[in-house]
């Protein structure tokens, strides 16, 4: 029997697909920690995990919406937040897994403190990357302007105070790419296909694909229309009433069944009187109506782009984030949807209707879903943390 540990950041997009892994590892009768965050608590004991809170520790649950805001766009400021977030949780972190001794340690690519107390005590270390991997050669599908790499040169400096904060703490760190970066010698568990993954040639065999990991839906939904359109920006960045509103000028006469998610900043009452064939919710069961949809207008999150495909359903994308946009440019090299430059009624119609009249997009999609259910999916991810612990204790 293997102790494995597994941390994470609060977001449901990173948690949610390990937690078939989690399920795996303990229907085999192996014990798994998980430090986690409260909102997700329920979700991670109902795989029969141990539970941890980092809430009162971590001081990235106390950013103001400004200082959220800046986390992915500030490098300088995002080190920091990362190193006040291990340093926040280092003592009890390191008491704990001197005192569990774990097998292994299996971290978010973004729960940079799994990454570093691992290397700080000597833990074998696996990666769970729910978005791309990345190496100089896939990182090409993330457009960086000139503006970007000057302010990533100014922050040096800044970014190298926050290093040398972690190595006072006994963290073998030269530089900040030692904890943001996997290398071809990381062991790495990646939630999609080889066939979905930019430049899946050039990964090393310590990288496994996966693919997603797709829960069953909880509801149904009836598809009412012969072709359903389904319009959603994620569960986070969600406050976007005016592209919502063009979405449905560019539907209202189109006669295909609507459903849109808006989260829960943006009032229903707001879009007045709909036609009959068109929803809004709050919240939807996005697995159910992917099941039956024939189109996605995306924000191209990478856990929603995943679902999408795996349904076969063509995407008409509108990223939001430099890592959405890597997303939506994959999607659109392999043909299975539409990249829009503007998210005006007019070009929002336009793309809707060439998704729908050329049925290579629903094709390519059905390609790469294939390339998913072949994957080895939570089995597979168990049988690589398995793997790291018995090399770590070899007979």
């Amino acid at each position: 029997m293997s102790k494995i540990v597994f941390f994470c950041i609060p977001a449901h997009g990173h948690t949610n697909p390990t937690l078939g892994v989690v399920k795996e590892l303990i229907s085999r009768g192996h014990q798994v920690w998980y430090y986690s965050y409260n909102m997700l608590r329920d979700k991670i004991e109902s795989t029969g995990a141990t539970f941890v809170s980092c809430d009162d520790l971590d001081m990235e649950q106390k950013l103001s919406p400004k200082d959220g805001a800046r986390i992915g766009k500030d490098l300088a400021f995002s080190t920091k937040i990362l190193v006040d977030t291990t340093l926040a949780l280092d003592d009890k972190v390191c008491a704990d897994m001197e005192r569990l001794k774990p097998d292994c340690i299996v971290a978010d690519s973004m729960a940079v403190w799994g990454k570093a107390v691992a290397m700080k005590l000597g833990i074998p270390f696996v990666s769970s990357t729910t978005t791309f991997a990345f190496n100089r050669h896939s990182a090409k599908i993330m457009k960086q302007s000139f503006g970007d790499l000057l302010k990533l040169l100014l922050s040096t400096p800044k970014i190298a105070k926050q290093i040398k904060r972690l190595q006072r703490k006994g963290y073998p760190i030269k530089s900040v790419l030692d904890i943001i970066q996997n290398d071809e010698h990381t062991h790495t568990i990646v939630y999609t296909s080889a066939a979905f993954q930019p430049c899946c040639e050039t990964f090393s065999d310590k990288y496994a694909f996966v693919g997603p990991s797709i829960r069953p839906a909880s509801k149904t939904v009836e598809k009412s229309r012969s072709k359903l359109v389904y319009i959603s920006m994620g569960t986070v960045n969600n406050d976007m009433l005016p592209l919502y509103q063009n979405c449905l000028t560019a539907l209202s006469d189109a006669g295909y069944q609507v459903i849109l998610s808006v989260g829960n900043t943006v009032p229903i009452e707001s879009f007045g009187e709909l036609p009959e064939q068109i929803s809004v919710f709050p919240q939807v069961d996005q697995i159910a109506v992917l099941q039956q949809a024939d189109l996605f207008v995306s924000h191209c999150g990478m856990n929603s782009v995943n679902e999408s495909l795996y349904f076969g359903v063509p995407l008409l994308m509108l990223p939001q984030t430099p890592e959405q946009s890597g997303v939506a440019q994959r999607v659109a090299q392999l043909g299975a949807g539409i990249l829009l430059k503007k998210a005006d009624a007019a070009s929002i119609a336009r793309g809707i209707e060439a998704l729908f009249s050329d049925s290579s997009y629903r094709e390519n999609a059905r390609k790469i879903s294939e390339s998913f259910r072949k994957c080895s999916g939570a089995k597979g991810a168990a049988d690589k943390i398995l793997q790291v612990c018995e090399s770590a204790h070899p007979c």
